[in-house]
């Protein structure tokens, strides 16, 4: 294998493969439900602690692949193994070392099947380092389908009543999205194999992501095949953002989902679309995200509104914030198709920022659900007086999301609607996308008010106590990067500018891809 980074070992493929050697562990601790929630919670700890040197010895002046590493693993088809880093994906990385041990440490309550459950969760936290770091299309593709088998089994097999139907749903969504995607990267392998071939270059490299990037205005496509291959892989990513209107498994899949899972599915499952797009929609296709633009920023903003309106109607907890994530994300998209430094700034910070305060949401619905067993709003109120702690952190993630100055939504929402301001997606969008901010604080205030406010009744909720020093070790640490990156977005920016100012430069100097101008 090539290594070509400064710490002298594969670090990469040592954080990727780092949660599949415990999951192996896990299956030969059969009957050892208690030692096998420790080693987990130990594990997953571990690979944050190995991923944090790759933030230590990023190089924030470098506009290309950190860490990089490959070997030719299927030559003849021109496959490779190459993983690499780089500003954008630098934080999600580390946003899922981060939030898998948070995750495991939630399910200290599942008894059934225990070592299943843990093993299942370390095997997804490996399929989306994958998804993050792999570099060739073959690769990319194998770790993305990889992420719905442990997800799949999660909702499946841990969820509730309609399990059944809500994981059936999530599978089929996302795995005939990625049908189209695995034609798309079948079709441009075969084109740039055949161009490499003529050229009398090597064949080794026709699925490198930077390889079709050079050479894909070679190809000789029509507008409406290079068209057909943007849909590819847009429709995808769409599906796993979710955008309106592909995104009605989400609500069902986070409804029915287990804590663990839906911290996991908001916190970065969700993120691989976003980061999809940029990587692939934006970096393959530049002509053509800028010529679908504002018709993808429609849909994003008709997500913005539509998710916080249904948010609003929601009379179960946590079925509001799954629509929220629909909202959220829709912000997302439209930061990416601003197609500038600031927009796109905003959208990678803005995924950070929705998995920390999102996810910190649905830890504290979970830890809720387990004490009452109901998530009807109507059947709680007055916990303030009750349960002090937990409506403290409740406020402070519900304050995160709504986008309050000095925590990390509002710095988020601000770059992505001053860059869609400043963009050809222009100001009617983004002043749309501002009403959804303000549709925002409407739900989550009401989720809020109907939670903490009011008297208490002890006949819904009986027997109610505050929240346990573990739940408190959880969710500190969330809170805490949420005031953080309020306050010093700045160190969370600049990792990311040189990278997504070389893109900002790539896309706007993109050269003619349709054959014959």
């Amino acid at each position: 294998m090539t290594n070509t980074n400064d710490l002298g070992f594969t670090i990469l493929s040592l954080v990727v493969f780092l949660p599949a050697v415990g999951a192996i562990i896990l299956a030969f601790m059969r009957g050892q439900r208690g030692a096998a929630r420790i080693f987990a919670l130990g594990w997953s700890t571990l690979v944050f602690a190995v991923s944090l040197p790759i933030l230590f010895n990023f190089k924030h002046d470098a506009a290309g692949l950190q860490f990089y590493e490959y070997f030719n693993w299927i030559p003849d088809w021109g496959v490779r193994y190459e993983l690499g880093l780089d500003g954008i994906s630098l934080w999600l990385v580390l946003l899922t070392t981060f939030v898998t041990p948070l995750a495991i440490w939630s399910a200290w309550n599942v008894e059934e099947k225990t070592n299943n459950f843990l093993m299942l969760i370390l095997l997804q936290e490996m399929g989306m380092l994958g998804v993050f770091l792999a570099q060739d299309l073959f690769l990319f593709y194998i770790f993305w389908e990889f992420t719905l088998i442990p997800m799949y089994f999660l909702i499946g097999m841990w969820g509730g009543k309609r399990r059944i139907y809500a994981t059936v749903k999530f599978f089929l969504y996302t795995f005939a999205a990625s049908v189209f995607m695995l034609i798309g990267i079948i079709a441009l392998g075969l084109l740039n194999y055949k161009y490499l071939a003529q050229q009398g270059l090597p064949t080794d490299t026709a699925f490198q992501v930077q390889t079709l990037m050079a050479n894909i205005n070679q190809f000789g496509l029509s507008d409406t095949e290079l068209k057909l291959l943007f849909l590819s892989f847009f429709v995808a990513f769409a599906v796993k953002v979710p955008l309106w209107p592909v995104h009605t498994w989400l609500p069902d899949a986070h409804v029915e989902a287990p804590t663990a899972g839906s911290v996991i599915l908001a916190a970065v499952l969700l993120k691989m679309g976003g980061y999809g797009m940029i990587r692939f929609c934006v970096q393959l296709f530049p002509q053509i995200a800028q010529e679908w633009a504002r018709p993808i920023a429609l849909l994003a903003v008709i997500g913005i509104i539509y998710g916080a309106v249904l948010s609003y109607a929601q009379s179960d907890i946590k079925k509001l914030v799954a629509y929220s994530s629909v909202s959220h994300m829709g912000f997302i998209v439209l930061g990416i198709f601003a197609l500038n430094e600031v927009g796109l700034q905003g959208a990678v910070l803005q995924m950070i920022n929705h998995g920390l305060s999102t996810g910190a949401l649905f830890l504290l619905i979970g830890m809720v659900y387990e004490r009452t067993h109901t998530r009807e709003l109507a059947d709680y109120g007055g916990l303030w007086k009750v349960v002090p702690v937990f409506v403290y952190f409740l406020l402070f993630a519900t304050m995160a999301s709504v986008g309050l100055p000095g925590l990390n939504g509002f710095v988020g929402e601000f770059l992505i609607m001053l860059g869609a301001f400043d963009s050809p997606i222009g100001w009617t969008f983004t002043a749309f996308a501002a009403v959804g901010v303000i549709l925002a604080a409407v739900y989550l205030l009401k989720m809020f008010q109907g939670i903490a406010s009011g008297p208490f009744s002890e006949r819904r909720t009986p027997h109610l106590s505050d929240l346990t020093r573990r739940e408190v070790a959880i969710l500190l640490p969330l809170c805490i990067l949420m005031l953080v990156i309020g306050l010093y977005s700045s160190y969370f920016t600049r990792p990311m500018e040189t990278t997504i100012k070389a893109l900002e430069a790539f896309v706007a100097n993109a050269a003619p891809l349709i054959a014959g101008q």
